[in-house]
C-alpha cells in the first residue's frame, strides 16, 4: 500500500499529526472516516499522486495520531479545532492553497475548513454524507437504525469507551460489516490497519470525542453560520453512495445547497465506503473535478 509515499508526522494545534505524502504538484488533502484511518485512500492514492502532491492525513483521535482526552464542552473534537489541525499542517508544510477529498467523518471537518478556512481551500469533493446539522435535525426511525452508532458514541463516558476497548474488532466489524457491502471491500491489509489502530489506547476515547462534539458544540458552531449567512463558497462535489443511508434519507444536494454556494454531485452505485467499493469509479468522477494533471 502506498508505494512512494513517506510516512510522516508534525506537530501542530497542540498535537501530533500522522500522515503519509507522495506525489507532486497541486497539492490534495484527503480526511478519512470512522472508523478507520488515513488508510481508506489505499487504492486510489498511488493515482491521485501521479497528478497532485498528495496529503493523507489520521485526524486527531484516530490512527497514529495524538488522542487527547474529551472535555466537558467536547471543545477538543470540536470539527473546528479538527480543522484547526489540518490547516496548520497544509501551512507547516509550506502549501498555503490546496484541494480536499473527504470522507464521513473527515468530510465534516472538510466542511468546517472549507468555512473557517476558506482563503486556504481551492475545491473540495466530500463522501457520503449531508450536513451534520441536517442529519440531527432530519433523524428518522430509518436514519436511527442505519447510524446506531451516532447516538450509542454520544452517550457519556465511560461505557461507550469500555464496550469499544473490551472488543475492538468486533466493534470495527459491527459497524463496518452492518453497511450495504459487508467486510467484501476492506482488504486484509487494511482491516488489519484498523484494527491495529483501534487497539490503540485512547482511540475509544477520540472517537467518541469526535461524536459527542457533532452533537453539542458543532451544531452551535454550524447554526451560527446559517444565523450570520456564512456558507461554503468554494466549487464544491458531493458525491454518496445509492445504496446507503444518504440516499435513502435524505435530499443531500438540497440540503448542500442550503449551506454552500457552488453545489453538484450525484449518488454512485454503491454503498458507504466509496474509495474502498469503487475506487476507478471515484477517480473517474474526482479527478476532472479535482484538476488532474494532463
Amino acid at each position: 500500500m502506498f508505494h512512494g509515499f513517506e510516512k510522516l508526522s508534525r506537530h501542530v494545534n497542540g498535537v501530533e499529526i500522522a500522515f503519509r505524502q507522495g506525489g507532486s504538484g497541486p497539492v490534495l488533502l484527503l480526511l478519512h472516516g470512522h472508523p478507520q484511518t488515513h488508510v481508506i485512500w489505499h487504492k486510489v492514492a498511488e493515482t491521485l499522486a501521479q497528478h497532485f502532491t498528495v496529503i493523507a492525513a489520521d485526524l486527531r483521535g484516530y490512527g497514529d495520531s495524538s488522542k487527547p482526552d474529551d472535555d466537558p464542552e467536547h471543545l477538543h473534537y470540536s470539527k473546528r479545532a479538527m480543522a484547526q489541525d489540518m490547516a496548520e499542517l497544509m501551512s507547516a508544510l509550506g502549501f498555503e492553497r490546496f484541494k480536499v477529498l473527504a470522507h464521513d467523518r473527515g468530510a465534516r471537518v472538510a466542511h468546517r475548513l472549507g468555512v473557517d478556512h476558506a482563503e486556504r481551500v481551492e475545491r473540495m469533493v466530500l463522501l457520503d454524507i449531508a450536513p451534520t446539522l441536517a442529519m440531527y435535525r432530519g433523524t428518522t426511525e430509518a436514519f436511527a437504525r442505519s447510524y446506531w452508532h451516532w447516538f450509542f458514541l454520544i452517550r457519556p463516558q465511560p461505557l461507550p469507551e469500555m464496550l469499544i476497548q473490551s472488543d475492538p474488532a468486533q466493534y470495527l466489524k459491527s459497524v463496518m460489516g452492518a453497511r450495504s457491502a459487508g467486510m467484501a471491500p476492506f482488504s486484509s491489509e487494511a482491516l488489519a490497519e484498523y484494527e491495529r489502530c483501534l487497539s490503540l489506547p485512547g482511540t475509544a476515547t477520540g472517537i467518541c470525542g469526535d461524536y459527542r462534539a457533532s452533537a453539542t458544540i458543532d451544531l452551535e458552531h454550524d447554526q451560527a453560520d446559517i444565523d450570520a449567512g456564512v456558507k461554503l463558497t468554494c466549487p464544491l462535489k458531493v458525491m454518496w453512495g445509492a445504496e446507503g443511508a444518504i440516499e435513502a434519507c435524505f435530499d443531500a444536494l438540497a440540503e448542500w445547497r442550503k449551506v454552500a454556494t457552488q453545489v453538484d454531485g450525484k449518488a454512485l452505485p454503491c454503498g458507504h465506503y466509496i474509495a474502498e467499493e469503487i475506487p476507478e469509479l471515484l477517480l473517474e468522477e474526482a479527478l476532472p473535478f479535482l484538476g488532474k494533471v494532463e
